[in-house]
């Protein structure tokens, strides 16, 4: 399985999993072009009640049992968190909603076994100050 693969199962168990929780799904894959060479993207726009969730997912194929070096969520550094709180921004602005509504970016990490194909899912909410 190679890693769009493996990103894009993670988004769906993401998305199963944040339906089951009592999340709307408003958008997945929603893309900001910054330049002619660069983009950003959220995941998964979500709503719960009145507060809308930007989810980023981070997945990680286990391969093996031994021990871990790094968490899926350690991906996000200071650089994506800035074109996450941009991009979210801007799917605000499309839809015409304010932003001063209540919203937040959450990260789903994922790590998914290869042998049990079982996932743990780590749902961090408002993960980013904004």
């Amino acid at each position: 399985m190679n890693s769009k693969e493996v990103g894009k199962l993670g988004e769906d168990i993401a998305v199963k999993y944040l339906q089951e929780k009592g999340y709307q799904i408003l958008d997945r894959n929603f893309k900001r072009k910054i330049s002619p060479f660069l983009k950003s993207e959220i995941d998964i726009v979500a709503r719960k009640k009145d507060l809308i969730c930007f989810v980023e997912v981070k997945t990680l194929l286990k391969s093996y049992s031994g021990p871990q070096f790094f968490s899926p969520e350690e991906k996000v550094d200071f650089k994506k968190k800035r074109k996450l709180i941009r991009t979210a921004e801007t799917w605000l602005l499309k839809r015409k909603i304010p932003l001063d509504s209540k919203w937040q970016i959450d990260i789903l990490a994922i790590e998914i076994d290869s042998h049990s194909k079982k996932a743990k899912i780590s749902h961090f909410k408002n993960a980013i100050s904004l």
